[in-house]
């Protein structure tokens, strides 16, 4: 029977990711892909900073830029009918000082044909896995929606939100909760900029990131109000938006069928591990979209489970009791992001979203922001590099 080193289920950028660094440590990969291809709209498409950072640790970011993307330096709001700078990325001690803004498959092409080259590295398309094969009191493998088994020395969870661990209840999970959910859509741009936006109002929360010829958009909605709100069909949604943003060309949006409805969730497990299984990105952690940054702290994820995992699997070592070291390592960075995205939820984005009076004014920090070119660099960092990046310290067992 053939056993891999690793299974690596979801092949999203956190799994791509880490079977290509394990691949590249001398271990025998096969990532797992439920979809027969990579092409899903919406999905996340920022590539920050701390992720270029590693693209360049591995010599790729100059292959990586070459490819089609806009960068985004800057943060802008839109408060009380006036405009406001309260993000600076332009000034990072980084590779990359900007969001490269590129369709995720295109960034998953990417990683995959640089794993390509790697001889233990081996992606499966269209091969969903409904369940875990556990024996012995460890997890020793998958099995896939025809019945075949794949067996693997250890299984990396990198399925998202949506994790078969999670709907197996195979680790506890803390809910944080959410109070919003939000309508992405797109709509043509003719004026090009470099620069994420977003429009504030009472019961109005829009944000419009730059694509070069199209805005992508996401409007922000009460929690559970999707239905509710596009029953009357797409006028009245259009009219909310325009009211936020009226210089948006909204003539493309012709029906509801042009939004798509993202259930934000703020969730994390408190338990990343069992025998024979790990989980990382959004199947260990599922972020809110506020900064843009659950592909990146996955990419982290990914990163530090190679450096502690990658070498001892090469080499044939028994790695289960080296699984804690990788949740110990990703919780901190992991907790204090959600805790802030929950803070901006819960004390700004769910109270806007209530009735209430117009904003006459922007707050304080926002002001401040705007007025200290200084100190827009903060939140730029913040975002761009986030807490305790990683840095690849896998071995290289084959020269790509």
């Amino acid at each position: 029977m053939d056993v891999r080193d690793l299974i690596v289920v979801g092949g999203g950028p956190a799994g791509v990711m880490a079977g290509m660094l394990f691949a590249r440590a001398g271990c025998r990969v096969k990532v797992l892909e439920k979809h027969a291809d990579f092409l899903r709209d919406f999905r996340g498409d920022t590539v920050h900073p701390s992720t270029m950072e590693v693209l360049d640790q591995l010599g790729w970011l100059g292959d990586f830029l070459e490819r089609p993307h806009n960068r985004i330096d800057r943060a802008e709001l839109r408060i009380a009918g006036r405009e406001w700078t309260i993000g600076d990325l332009s000034h990072l001690a980084a590779p990359a000082p900007f969001i490269a803004m590129m369709p995720q498959w295109d960034f998953l092409d990417f990683l995959r044909d640089k794993a390509a080259v790697l001889p233990g590295f081996e992606l499966e398309m269209g091969e969903p896995v409904t369940d875990f094969i556990e024996e012995d009191g460890r997890v020793a493998g998958v099995r896939l929606a025809d019945g075949t088994e794949r067996r693997a020395k250890l299984v990396i969870a990198a399925d998202g939100r949506n994790s078969l661990v999670r709907q197996r209840a195979m680790l506890p999970l803390e809910i944080l909760g959410a109070p919003m959910d939000v309508f992405w859509f797109r709509v043509a741009k003719t004026t090009p900029g470099r620069a994420l936006r977003g429009s504030v109002e009472r019961g109005r929360l829009l944000v419009m990131i730059d694509r070069g010829d199209y805005w992508q958009c996401a409007f922000l909605i009460p929690k559970g109000k999707a239905a509710e709100l596009t029953g009357g069909g797409i006028e009245p949604i259009c009219a909310a938006i325009a009211a936020a943003a009226p210089e948006l060309d909204l003539s493309d949006l012709d029906s509801v069928d042009d939004l798509k409805l993202l259930s934000v969730s703020l969730d994390r497990l408190t338990r990343w591990h069992r025998p024979g299984m790990l989980a990382i990105g959004d199947a260990a952690h599922a972020m809110s979209p506020i900064g843009g940054v659950g592909i990146n702290l996955a990419i982290q994820d990914a990163v530090a489970a190679a450096n502690a995992l990658a070498g001892p699997l090469a080499a044939g070592a028994e790695v289960d009791a080296l699984l804690p070291k990788v949740e110990e390592r990703r919780l901190l960075p992991t907790r204090l992001v959600q805790a802030a995205q929950k803070n901006a939820q819960d004390r700004i984005i769910g109270r806007l979203l209530e009735p209430g009076p117009p904003l006459d004014k922007a707050p304080w920090l926002i002001r401040l922001l705007d007025k200290a070119p200084l100190l827009r660099r903060i939140p730029g960092r913040l975002i761009g590099l986030g807490i305790r990046r990683e840095r690849v310290e896998s071995p290289l067992a084959t020269a790509p």
